[in-house]
């Protein structure tokens, strides 16, 4: 598989990224992260860039764990309801 190279913007700063999937896929985490970024820093106008950056990330990694822990029990659900 191909890498694909794309530049986007995250927060005001060009970011140039390299990675597998479609470059359409990799524009979209982008955006997530920038969304992020822009409303924390809505809510806290004070903290500095790398403050942001570290609350974004554990706000995307405290969504990413939920969604983890209910897929898992989905399929925790599902494997029990097998004959």
């Amino acid at each position: 598989m191909t890498k694909n190279k794309l530049s986007v913007e995250i927060f005001g700063q060009q970011y140039n990224i390299t990675g597998k999937a479609s470059p359409s896929y990799m524009r979209e985490v982008a955006n997530h992260v920038d969304e992020t970024m822009r409303m924390i820093s809505q809510a806290n106008p004070r903290l500095d860039t790398t403050r942001l950056a570290v609350l974004s990330a554990v706000n995307i990694a405290d969504a990413y764990m939920k969604l983890k822990r209910e897929h898992d029990e989905i399929l925790h659900l599902i494997e029990d309801d097998q004959p």
